[in-house]
């Protein structure tokens, strides 16, 4: 797309942005499950596990991850910590889409192995160079987390670049905890990777709105998809282009557009 062309959507794009990158989108979004929590380390697992379920409609996932949580005493990280080997029995009979019971126990024991490790599930997310986008991050994420014996059909709940999957979810989640957000919407409570390095979730909405607004040619939906249509939003604001998720997403599901 050319630069002018591009420019020219600035200014409706950033109207996008204002419109909906505010408090009231939480309410019907899976983000709003995090918000629910104080604690950092609650915030990062509810987020993880709410954008890890976030596909079909937005009321069954938020439903979805309040049962899990619930199973957690709703204090996720001191369960993790502390948990006994009975206390896993109801995720047994969990089901979301393809998402079973064996999923959730591996998710459960995954995630106990790292916070035993560290003290912040940020601590998994590497990225060496601020020069480089979060590919090397989703990448340490995903050996990190597979880091024990699990079910191979686990590995379709977790994208990995290596994969050239778009990792929308993942690429989801990271925007809700790296993206300094003055309105609220975003934690921005890590700081190991800076917004700038973020790449746009490709969900089918924003797909289809970025298509629309000629953001991406490339016809598949893959990794270098997302790396392109985050590209020009580079054009548009270098130090915050994930800012423009709230105006694809917005214009696709809020606007039919």
């Amino acid at each position: 797309m050319r630069l002018n062309k591009l420019l020219e959507l600035k200014p409706f794009l950033d109207d996008k942005v204002e419109k909906y990158n505010q408090p009231g989108f939480i309410e019907n979004d899976p983000i709003c499950i995090p918000h629910t929590y104080k604690k950092k380390q609650d915030i990062e697992i509810a987020g993880f596990l709410a954008a890890t379920l976030a596909w079909g409609q937005r009321v069954t996932v938020v439903n979805k991850t309040k049962q899990l949580l619930g199973w957690m005493d709703n204090s996720p990280h001191d369960f993790l910590l502390n948990y006994k080997i009975g206390d896993l029995k109801p995720f047994a009979k969990f089901k979301h889409r393809t998402f079973n019971g064996s999923d959730a126990a591996y998710f459960v024991e995954s995630l106990a192995n790292i916070y035993h490790r560290y003290s912040s599930l940020e601590e998994t997310f590497v990225v060496s160079d601020e020069a480089e986008t979060v590919e090397q991050a989703l990448v340490h994420f995903h050996s990190e987390f597979f880091g024990l014996s699990y079910p191979k059909r686990t590995l379709k709940h977790v994208a990995t670049p290596e994969r050239k999957s778009a990792c929308k979810r993942i690429n989801m989640y990271l925007r809700w905890m790296v993206r300094t957000d003055a309105n609220g919407v975003d934690f921005g409570s890590w700081k190991n990777i800076k917004p700038a390095q973020l790449i746009c979730p490709l969900d089918v909405h924003v797909e289809r709105i970025a298509r629309k607004l000629k953001l991406i040619k490339r016809k598949q939906v893959d990794w270098q998809t997302a790396l392109e249509l985050t590209s020009n939003l580079k054009l548009l604001d270098p130090d915050d282009p994930v800012k423009y998720d709230f105006a694809l997403f917005g214009l696709g599901v809020e606007e039919k557009f």
